[in-house]
């Protein structure tokens, strides 16, 4: 009879420690799911979201200098040649074009390629009009160039600054996603290591609580062979 009780327990303890190991076994994938989780948000965030804005903050400057390159010629006293200033503002668009191939490589939400679609439109438009201004200079119509620069070439270009403050904006909306995501990630590992720390402790008291159920089931056999000597006696 001591014997089956001694059985029944181990019994009874295997299946405990199995399901404690199953537990701690699944609880050390999620984890490891959950720190891949968070290498990608973070990884994400300098790939996607710091280098597009990055490559928006040198679209915008290049713009700038196009602008102000084109300006200069127009109202500057000390007058350019056309050639020279087409050769600063081709040398400004291959800047520009190498820009944007780098964020076109990047991973882009639906609504982030939509933008950036827009703003390649926009470019092209505006880069028509500085032609047609470089022409109507070489053609000695300063003014008509002048007023073509100044209305709707200034709507054209600030149409393009307002397309990459959109994408600006869409990258901070995305990044601040990212962020949160990798929160849950940290606060999910957290509650399962103090689970894995939980059972550990758990399996520790199993095996006290064994070892202890084994010494009393010893016990009384000694004490019943002291008795028969007793008796003998």
């Amino acid at each position: 009879m001591k014997w089956s009780f001694v059985i029944q327990q181990k019994f009874k303890a295997a299946i405990l420690l199995g399901g404690i190991m199953a537990l701690i076994v699944g609880g050390t994938l999620i984890s490891r799911y959950n720190v891949e989780g968070i290498d990608e948000s973070f990884s994400s965030i300098y790939k996607d979201r710091l280098v597009p804005a990055t490559t928006i903050l040198y679209l915008t400057e290049n713009l700038y200098r196009k602008r102000l390159s084109l300006e200069n010629y127009l109202y500057s006293e000390a007058q350019q040649s056309p050639a020279h200033v087409r050769a600063q503002l081709r040398a400004h668009d291959r800047s520009i074009d190498s820009l944007i191939r780098l964020f076109e490589k990047t991973y882009l939400v639906d609504e982030e390629a939509k933008s950036l679609q827009g703003f390649k439109n926009q470019i092209g438009q505006y880069a028509k009009l500085e032609k047609q201004v470089l022409a109507l200079c070489v053609a000695g119509s300063f003014a008509e160039a002048k007023q073509l620069f100044s209305a709707p070439g200034g709507n054209t270009f600030e149409s393009t600054i307002l397309n990459l403050n959109e994408l600006a904006g869409i990258q901070s909306t995305i990044g601040k996603d990212l962020v949160k995501a990798s929160k849950v990630n940290v606060a999910s590992f957290g509650i399962i290591s103090f689970l894995q720390i939980s059972l550990a402790i758990i399996t520790g008291l199993v095996v006290i609580v064994l070892i202890r159920n084994s010494q009393i089931v010893q016990k009384p056999r000694t004490n019943s062979n002291k008795s028969q000597y007793f008796n003998l006696n």
